[in-house]
């Protein structure tokens, strides 16, 4: 087995050690990093559930999103974060302030590093906030995406990653393939305080369904769109409920808006195609979720400059 395979292996060996002996605990963990450093992949992993929506565009996560692990021995709540970067508008800074929020009030942190990217000033500049943090709540190091990388590859990165900050451990994983998702779990749980569950079992998430529809929808414009669009794109649930007399139909009315009336034109498509598109991938992931057939209605506004508008951010949600 080669070096760090082991390293990850023992170091979780030893947390189920201390996570056993008939103790159940439970409590808060979240995954913080640069946008798109797989913090959604992986809570999705976890969760072995969609409930954080995940993109190829930096900055797709714009709340901060708890998913559920359940476990005989704990129960364990992953808070999927924004990825904090330097910002340049109001959102940005909203965002920020989320993660930053959430990260003083949980019981373990995992710092997320692709292992196909080199380590640059972003990295540091986070592990820097993460330092302050680190004196009352451990902080895991965690090098994702090992599958796009050859192990002598990832071998580096964890050592790279070891030299930026002291961790209480290291691990590598890959959402995509599974490896390792299941050591990172028992050593987040190892450090959670013992107590009860929290959350009723079946329960994967405790995000308003609308949110999450929200999500969907956002996340199925993303895909595809020009490099400057997404941060541009918000969506709202107008309505949403079962069709009168109908128990197997949801009507959900949405607005997804962006900023110019360039977007607009980009969103919509040659007449309205990529819209339909957008709504029938969305459609198909929100009747998975709901468990029920969705008639959904979409329509594109324009909220010039939302993203620096305190009152649209209000109205948005933000």
């Amino acid at each position: 087995m080669n070096e760090w395979g082991a390293a990850g292996q023992g170091a979780a060996a030893t947390a189920e050690t201390e996570g056993g002996g008939g103790v159940h605990r439970s409590g808060f963990a979240c995954f913080v990093g640069r946008p798109n450093a797989g913090k959604s992949t992986l809570t999705n992993a976890l969760v072995g559930s969609k409930i954080a929506i995940t993109s190829s565009k930096p900055q797709t996560t714009r709340h901060a999103i708890r998913g559920i692990v359940h476990r005989q021995d704990a129960q364990l709540i992953i808070v999927d974060t924004p990825g904090l970067h330097r910002p340049r508008t109001l959102l940005g800074q909203r965002l920020n302030d989320v993660v930053r929020s959430t990260w003083s009030e949980v019981d373990v942190v995992g710092f997320c590093v692709p292992a196909d990217e080199t380590i640059g000033p972003g990295d540091r500049f986070i592990a820097g906030e993460l330092a302050k943090v680190a004196r009352r709540t451990p902080v895991l190091g965690i090098v994702t995406k090992t599958d796009l990388v050859a192990g002598e590859r990832v071998a580096e990165q964890l050592v790279a990653l070891q030299e930026v900050m002291e961790f209480a451990d290291l691990v590598p994983v890959s959402a995509v393939d599974g490896f390792q998702v299941d050591k990172l779990a028992d050593l987040l749980v190892a450090r959670l305080p013992e107590g009860p569950q929290l959350y009723p079992d079946g329960d994967l998430t405790d995000e308003p369904e609308q949110t999450l529809v929200a999500e969907l929808i956002r996340e199925a414009a993303l895909e595809g769109v020009r490099d400057e669009l997404p941060h541009s794109i918000a969506v709202t649930i107008e309505e949403m409920h079962p069709r009168q007399g109908r128990d197997d139909l949801v009507d959900i009315y949405a607005h997804l808006y962006v900023e110019r009336p360039s977007q607009k034109g980009i969103v919509l498509g040659h007449r309205g195609a990529r819209l339909k598109e957008v709504g029938a991938k969305a459609r198909r992931h929100i009747e998975a979720l709901l468990g029920s057939r969705v008639y959904l209605d979409l329509h594109v506004k324009v909220a010039k400059d939302w993203q620096r508008d305190p009152k649209q951010l209000r109205k948005l949600g933000f």
